[in-house]
């Protein structure tokens, strides 16, 4: 079965997405990070999508239940690496993507999850 890898560094997970997703392979990634999240107990999932082209309704719905998931589990998600094309597609779509943070890259979308984590008190929020 093909999954996505889910990398651990130091409490964050960094998931970085180098296919294109249909919905099993979502609802797969989905399930493991929620395992990974609970098991390692990481306060921040970093979710790079720079190698998706189209990202449709229930793609960006199962990035949102993620978010969602993590934020229940004391994690914040940002999410980088979105093309114009699919940023432009998921706004037709009407999708507002709660609760998960963007970024324009890695490096970005990991300070700006380190800021997150390493604040007292913090909690995820939606940007």
């Amino acid at each position: 079965m093909e999954r996505i890898p889910i990398l651990k560094l130091g409490d964050l997970l960094l998931v970085t997405v180098q296919v294109e997703l249909h919905d099993q392979l979502a609802l797969t990634l989905q399930d493991d990070l929620t395992n990974m999240l609970a098991r390692t107990r990481a306060r921040g999932v970093l979710i790079d999508i720079s190698g998706l082209e189209i990202v449709d309704s229930f793609i960006g719905r199962s990035l949102g239940n993620i978010a969602a998931v993590a934020g229940i589990m004391d994690a914040t998600t940002v999410l980088v690496g979105m093309r114009p094309a699919v940023a432009i597609t998921l706004v037709e779509l009407g999708m507002s993507l709660r609760g998960i943070r963007t970024a324009l890259n890695v490096d970005k979308g990991m300070a700006l999850l380190r800021e997150s984590v390493d604040e007292p008190g913090a909690t995820p929020s939606p940007s």
